[in-house]
């Protein structure tokens, strides 16, 4: 083969060769498939503290009970029979409520007498509103969720309904059955109508204000009887008695209604009560001291004029918000605990 041939030969391999050397590169040169997106997305992690811990609200919380799958009014049941963590106390205060009930009606009718019939009597009517106690209170509870706040004030608004009930009986008979019976029924209505109308997740502001009340009207018709006696009007003990057996209720219910409109925090229902307490207690004893004695009504006048003064001052002229400025910053206005209900 001439030198001629097979530089021609050479030529043509090499132009031969070069389209796929070609091809071979911009195929290489192509660009790949884009990644997905979501796979470029960065989640936020919550910041670590100096100590390299999770800040409290982004860490698991470990206190709160875990759902079992049962739930009962938005709440997770606490056990397989007690439904929440007020169920026990609701259970106890009935059955105690309906035995003790039982017992001294019975007791009072016979007279405590020691024979067989009136031992029997108070045995089947302990035993018979213990048990008729137990069993309404578990199946209600059963089928509502109950709480701390409801559990508790129910035994105080027993107390008074039945206290309200006695009074109210006792302006018109001063039978020792009928007082009885009158007790006991006042103390059933007075639980059984916090569980139906204030329901098993009763808060706990709305639970103190109307044990505040009650306590509030026994203190309040305490001073006014004691006004109205050493004014120079004899007050008999039956007045005393009935008056301070029905003013608890009068109070109760008419913080009760006023939970429908005001909803104050615990923190400043508990201040109220402190400053009112403390401002009327001091202004009674000054007062008495200096006026040379307790005999005249102008103490207790002094007593129910300043504590009625505190409470009102420290409900309405307190700025929380002072105390946690932290509470402040969440919002451009200016937060206030108490709507006044004057203007």
């Amino acid at each position: 083969m001439s030198s001629l041939t097979r530089w021609l030969s050479l030529t043509a391999v090499l132009l031969l060769a070069v389209p796929g050397t070609a091809r071979a590169r911009h195929s290489s040169d192509a660009p790949v498939q884009p990644p997905d997106p979501a796979s470029l997305r960065t989640v936020p992690q919550a910041p670590l503290t100096q100590e390299g811990q999770l800040p409290p609200a982004a860490a698991p919380a470990t206190g709160e009970p875990e759902a079992n799958g049962a739930l009962l009014d938005g709440r997770p049941r606490y056990g397989a029979f007690l439904s929440g963590p007020g169920s026990l106390t609701f259970l106890l205060h009935h059955s105690l409520m309906g035995g003790l009930g039982g017992l001294f009606t019975q007791g009072i009718a016979h007279r405590f007498s020691f024979d067989r019939g009136s031992r029997e009597a108070m045995l089947a009517g302990t035993l018979l509103g213990a048990g008729l106690g137990f069993g309404s209170s578990a199946w209600w509870q059963f089928h509502h969720w109950v709480d701390k706040p409801m559990g508790y004030l129910g035994i105080g608004n027993s107390v008074m309904g039945g206290m309200f009930a006695a009074g109210l009986v006792d302006i018109l008979t001063r039978d020792a059955t009928a007082l009885a019976w009158a007790s006991f029924v006042g103390a059933e209505l007075g639980a059984w109508l916090t569980a139906t109308v204030a329901g098993g997740q009763l808060p706990l502001d709305d639970s103190l204000l109307v044990a505040s009340g009650g306590g509030w009207g026994l203190l309040y018709g305490a001073l006014l009887l004691a006004v109205v006696h050493f004014s120079g009007t004899e007050i008999s003990g039956k007045t005393w008695t009935d008056t301070l057996l029905i003013a608890p209720g009068l109070g109760a219910s008419a913080l009760a209604l006023a939970t429908m409109k005001y909803n104050p925090t615990p923190t400043q229902i508990l201040r109220a009560d402190l400053f009112g307490v403390g401002v009327g207690a001091v202004v009674l004893l000054l007062s008495g001291l200096v006026l040379g004695g307790f005999n005249q009504p102008t103490p207790y006048v002094l007593s129910f004029l300043g504590s009625a003064g505190a409470i009102a001052t420290v409900s309405l002229l307190w700025e929380e918000a002072a105390e946690r400025p932290g509470l402040a910053r969440g919002g451009s206005g200016r937060a206030k605990p108490y709507r006044c209900v004057w203007w």
